[in-house]
């Protein structure tokens, strides 16, 4: 048999293995829609399975499109380095020349105090705290109102929580209402999640001049020919649009959050890096493909090799692992680089040390494994219950890695 033969072998083999895997799921009901993307070795695997819409015959294609949801701090991250690429901004600096509403800050005695029980910063918050969600404030892994921050920061609908792109206000009102409030912890202490990717949007588009959704489009999604990547989509492609849906605390089956011509069929005011994208399956093999290469598309480099394989490396001190992360044991096999996932050592899915991606609360999950030149992406219509991957994800990822 010639190695053309075997090549085509061992694709099928691996396509109707990942096929049944995945199938369960859509079949019991448990997801109404997903389509699962590998690119190895340049070769490319696409399994859609099941609808866009529970009780509604319009099946998931190659081409559909759903929300990514966090699956949008990766491309922040690119975003801000685009911007030191050009000179507008630097890894180190800090960030009070472009974001002043942010300079003296005052900081939390402890997490349980209120909100006048404060101390000065130690020092300014950089570009860097930012990009490594180490700024001293994001996402707090408790019950809502268990801390007086939480409860302030729900508040003033800054879009901390589950993405509801129609809540936060304009990019300027958000920060002016975000000065308001202490930081939780001293910069660069602790590690917290998200907020740190929706202040790198103000911060880019105040350091080129642009929106940040226009320059994000311009710069990285243009390029790229990420032609579906957007904070919403617009009339002419909702028909390729997904039903997005939560699991029932008491049913446990899924439930509609939103619907296909709700809150991501408008732009939003806050085109925040935090999470609120669209996209497809196509386009994350795309920025694989980028990343894979070093930050070079169709031979024209368009972000330095040393730029991306900062935001791809461990960037977090052992003290800070330390003192946790999303889960208890999150930063056991894992650590953080600039808004994304780094793989410490082989994980419980078989993802290699060095592999890099993250996931969408809403349904998703992209990785990059460099050295076995592999990328999978998983986009589902069907929100994750908790940080940790559920099953679903689970026996994806497992599958792909095996």
């Amino acid at each position: 048999m010639n190695s053309g033969h075997s090549a085509t072998d061992t694709t099928a083999s691996k396509s109707a293995a990942l096929r049944a895997r995945l199938a369960p799921y859509v079949e019991s009901g448990a997801v109404p829609g997903l389509v699962a993307f590998v690119l190895r070795d340049g070769r490319e695997q696409v399994e859609a399975l099941g609808v866009k819409t529970a009780g509604k015959p319009d099946a998931v294609e190659r081409d559909t499109i759903f929300r990514i949801a966090s699956m949008t701090k990766p491309t922040a991250a690119l975003a801000t380095l685009l911007a030191v690429e050009d000179g507008k901004l630097r890894v180190d600096e800090p960030v009070d020349r472009l974001l002043p509403e942010l300079a003296k800050r005052q900081v939390l005695n402890r997490l349980e105090s209120q909100l006048d029980d404060v101390v000065p910063a130690k020092r300014a918050i950089t570009v860097r705290d930012l990009l490594t969600f180490q700024l001293g404030f994001g996402i707090v892994m408790a019950p809502p109102n268990s801390y007086p921050i939480q409860t302030a920061t729900a508040a003033l609908e800054l879009g901390q929580g589950i993405p509801w792109p129609a809540t936060p206000p304009s990019p300027d009102e958000w920060l002016r209402r975000f000065s308001t409030l202490p930081l939780m912890h001293q910069p660069g202490e602790q590690w917290l999640y998200n907020t740190g990717a929706d202040l790198l949007g103000i911060l880019v588009a105040r350091a080129t001049g642009e929106s940040f959704d226009d320059f994000l489009r311009e710069r990285l999604f243009e390029p790229l020919a990420m032609i579906d990547t957007d904070f919403h989509v617009p009339p002419a492609k909702l028909s390729r649009f997904t039903t997005s849906y939560v699991v029932d605390p008491q049913t446990r089956a899924p439930t509609q959050y939103d619907a296909i011509d709700g809150e991501w069929s408008r732009a939003p005011d806050f085109p925040g890096g935090g999470a609120g994208l669209v996209s497809t399956g196509d386009d994350f093999l795309r920025l694989s493909r980028f990343m894979l290469s070093g930050g070079s598309v169709n031979g024209k480099r368009l972000l330095s090799a040393d730029l991306l394989r900062q935001m791809t490396s461990d960037q977090l001190t052992p003290a800070v692992k330390a003192r946790g992360g999303l889960t208890p044991d999150f930063f056991a096999r894992h650590s953080w680089g600039y808004c994304i996932s780094v793989v410490t050592e082989r994980d419980e899915l078989g993802r290699s040390a060095g592999s890099y991606g993250w996931n969408g609360g809403l349904g998703s999950s992209w990785y990059v494994d460099p050295s076995k030149n592999l990328a999978g992406v998983l986009l589902s219509n069907c929100a994750w219950t908790n940080p940790s991957p559920p099953p679903l994800f689970q026996d994806f990822w497992r599958e792909v890695t095996a």
